[in-house]
């Protein structure tokens, strides 16, 4: 599965980002978005919230789904893989003063040539915080709408506060039961066993059970099918974009007063919970997991709440509780590289250090052959060992926990061992021709049909960037590990052979992949790793080159390209079917996160003056603004398109680009 911005003018020391979309911060919420009844811009905003366990309720602003993954409750019942979309969203109906034909209804929903109901008419503000809250005036009725996910539990709340205004109402919630497997979508001739009372309802179809219960209202059985709904982002990619959905009946709320209902979402049998209690543990545990950044400025408190949303549950091989990280929102689940590659900027910057301890011992225990894992499936949680760049990520990230905590004891007895087993596999040879070449000490990987490196874009058994033998950003990384573990005499001949194999000259920097006669010259951002890491095996001279190569071919305000401009390969589109998508995936596609490797690497041979530090604010300033106004509130996409407007696409909401932005923002005091 793939894992699709660039502003025009070369880039400058000047503030780039203008807003696109009006939202003002309120004093009671950290995004409020006035919606003023509009569908656009807001049906291309989304909002997500997470419960720790990867799990997590997500849809738009305005509440039409446009994803297969859009749901009330997407539910994780082996932490953080198996999960189930249980409640795809809620029909929400008003009737007035009486009359049972004056039917207002203030959701939203499309099917494939139309939108019906037009609810966001009525949706005045949307906010995300702690919790996510809509308001509506439905003809003076006033109606908040608020969803609550209980952290550490498949479990999310509903509520309704009416304020009618001295009008007779009644109010009916309608929830749209889909209970499947979340990559997919629900046809209409299952059958669906429902029980019922008038306070709670329970669903089984298969193996999979929904439960629900109302607080204020009362259950009303009434079965039925809607047809077609229709998901325009998956119509976007190419996949299958419709689902029938049932609903088992409505929970109703009336009279002619204020009055709240309020409707639990689980896959267990609920006990009346607390929402109190509940809303209160999940802002205790999100101000903890902020940390030290939990006063610090707003753009770093925002990053460091979004990075939360990626640390997850897992168990380790010995059954143990352990935390690992969720590659990105709504559909990976936890990858070994880029758990890897973001945990300085999830775990160590914000000061989570025992989190931190915990996802690599985690990690550790799970060494095979040299390898960590790449990533789990999705349902049995068995480890797939398909990477080369992930074990040594592994490495840099324990030397970074090292540093950042001094915690000697954790790593000579559960770290040390595991990077002493990795470079020992990598130096004997692993899986799928990982091994090093005593000529030259480099590390060399894979045939035609691997794709072991981040640039792992395959479809259809066609290799979009294949980049077998010897890569820039594996013998860099190799290179640091050495240093990082003592090795120096290997290191040195790594040294040596890195500049003559990689090096092609000031104007090109390093070359992307050596195989043999063959050198892809192609200019890449994975050659700025080789000055970026704090172990380089480039001269002075060298590295600027790099750092200048990359700032003129590859530099976006929204991150690196994947390929120059000028490359004959180079896509200035990331949309469309898979196939089409995976040719523009690494072939000129931006990624948000190697822009941290570039700023550390600007800022290195810059001497971090203070012009170099004023210049990287200024660059991170559009991805702030993305945070703020774009594709996932309060969160950064995977990827953008290379060509302007620079559309965001992927996962709306991605670990690494996420961690790398914090790290950065905190380093610069952004």
């Amino acid at each position: 599965m793939t894992r699709g911005w660039y502003w025009p003018k070369r880039l400058l020391a000047i503030s780039w980002f203008k807003p696109c979309v009006s939202i003002t911060l309120g004093p009671m919420a950290l995004y409020t978005i006035p919606t003023n009844g509009t569908l656009d811009p807001h049906l291309a905003q989304e909002w997500l919230l997470t419960n720790g366990l990867g799990g997590f309720a997500s849809s738009s602003v305005v509440g039409c789904n446009t994803r297969r993954y859009h749901s009330l409750l997407v539910a994780a019942r082996t932490p953080p893989v198996d999960r189930i979309n249980t409640v795809n969203r809620m029909g929400e109906v008003l009737r007035l003063d009486g009359k049972a034909d004056r039917t207002l209804e203030f959701s939203s929903n499309q099917f494939a040539n139309h939108f019906h109901p037009h609810g966001e008419q009525y949706l005045r503000q949307f906010e995300l915080d702690d919790t996510a809250r809509w308001t509506y005036d439905v003809e003076g009725v006033r109606i908040e709408k608020e969803l609550l996910v209980a952290w550490g539990q498949n479990l999310v709340g509903l509520r309704y506060r009416v304020d009618p205004a001295g009008r007779e109402f009644e109010l009916d919630l309608l929830p749209f039961v889909s209970l499947r497997d979340f990559h997919s979508e629900r046809r209409a001739g299952v059958q669906f066993d429902v029980k019922h009372s008038t306070d709670w309802l329970d669903v089984t179809q298969g193996s999979l059970r929904l439960c629900m219960r109302c607080d204020g209202g009362d259950f009303v059985r009434q079965g039925d099918w809607w047809y077609g709904h229709f998901y325009a982002i998956e119509s976007a990619r190419g996949l299958s974009c419709q689902e029938d959905l049932y609903t088992p009946g409505r929970f109703t709320l009336s009279g002619n007063a204020p009055k709240e209902i309020t409707i639990w979402i689980s896959l267990d049998p609920i006990e009346a919970p607390d929402w109190n209690k509940l809303f209160k543990h999940r802002q205790e545990r999100i101000k903890q997991a902020c940390g030290k950044l939990a006063t610090a400025t707003p753009a770093q408190r925002k990053l460091a709440r979004a990075a939360n949303d990626f640390v997850v549950y897992r168990k380790d091989p010995d059954g143990q509780d352990g935390l690992t990280v969720i590659a990105g929102y709504p559909w990976f689940a936890d990858w070994g590289r880029d758990t890897m590659i973001s945990l300085p900027g999830l775990f160590l910057t914000p000061g989570r250090y025992d989190d931190a301890k915990r996802v690599l011992s985690v990690f550790a225990k799970y060494v095979s052959q040299g390898m960590i894992p790449n990533r789990f499936d999705d349902y049995n949680n068995t480890p797939h060992y398909n990477t080369v760049d992930a074990s040594l990520w592994f490495i840099h990230a324990c030397h970074e926990y090292l540093k950042h905590t001094q915690d000697d004891q954790t790593y000579k007895s559960v770290l040390q061992p595991a990077c002493a087993a990795i470079v020992q596999g990598y130096k004997n040879g692993t899986r799928f021709q990982i091994k090093m070449d005593e000529a030259d000490g480099l590390i060399s990987q894979g045939d035609w049909n691997t794709q072991l490196t981040w640039m792992d874009a395959k479809c259809d058994g066609i290799a979009f960037t294949p980049r077998q033998g010897k890569a820039v950003e594996i013998n860099a990384l190799w290179y640091h590990a050495l240093r990082l573990m003592g090795e120096h005499a290997l290191a040195d001949h790594v040294k040596a052979g890195f500049v003559k194999t990689f090096w092609t000259g000031p104007f090109r920097g390093l070359a992307d992949v050596v195989d043999g006669t063959r050198k892809d010259a192609a200019i890449r951002p994975n050659q700025i790793f080789a000055v970026s890491l704090p172990n380089s095996p480039l001269t002075q001279e060298q590295q600027l080159a790099v750092v200048e190569i990359v700032r003129r071919e590859l530099l976006t305000p929204v991150g690196l390209r994947t390929l120059a401009p000028g490359d004959p390969n180079f896509h200035r589109h990331f949309s469309g079917p898979p196939r089409q998508r995976d040719e523009a995936y690494h072939n000129g596609t931006i990624w948000p996160w190697p822009i941290g490797a570039f700023f550390e690497a600007y800022l290195k041979v810059h001497d971090r003056s203070e012009a170099a530090v004023a210049q990287v604010k200024a660059w991170l300033a559009p991805l702030i603004d993305h945070l703020n106004h774009q594709a996932c509130i309060g969160s950064i996409s995977e990827v953008f398109e290379a060509e302007p407007p620079h559309a965001p696409g992927g996962c709306p909401a991605q670990a690494w680009s996420v961690a790398e932005v914090l790290r950065l923002a905190v380093e610069v005091g952004l």
